[in-house]
């Protein structure tokens, strides 16, 4: 299961950094309807990728928890934070790959500082566990 946990996190995170930091800079010298319709094009595209990654990360986020017993507080409030920020990136992720978006750079780079974020506490908690 932890391979679906980080493959599933690295076509979320990793997707949306591409997106945000590559395509966004490369699509900018194309005309604007050039731009928005491949901007919609790539949202369309990338929609069932991120509802299969948000389904593995929950699948397998729960089946771990549910493994793994004994942990110390520290580790639960950092969990938790890490929850809080989860549920922000997949309700990001979904918002952004939603048609006529016109906030979409806004909220991926939210999805991107959130995501990262999250590997941080979890080689934090990899670390304390």
């Amino acid at each position: 299961m932890r391979w679906l946990h980080l493959t599933s996190m690295a076509i979320l995170v990793g997707g949306m950094i591409f997106a945000r930091l590559v395509m966004k800079q490369s699509i900018g010298t194309v005309s604007p309807e050039s731009r928005d319709a491949l901007a919609e094009k790539a949202a369309v595209a990338y929609r069932p990728l991120v509802f299969a990654a948000v389904f593995g990360l929950v699948v397998s986020g729960i089946y771990k928890f549910l493994l793994t017993t004994g942990h110390s507080t520290r580790y639960h409030v950092l969990f938790g934070v890490k929850m809080l920020l989860a549920l922000h990136v997949f309700s990001v992720a979904i918002l952004i790959v939603q048609p006529k978006n016109p906030r979409r750079s806004r909220l991926m780079t939210g999805l991107v500082v959130s995501g990262l974020a999250i590997v941080l506490i979890s080689a934090c908690l990899g670390r304390i566990f």
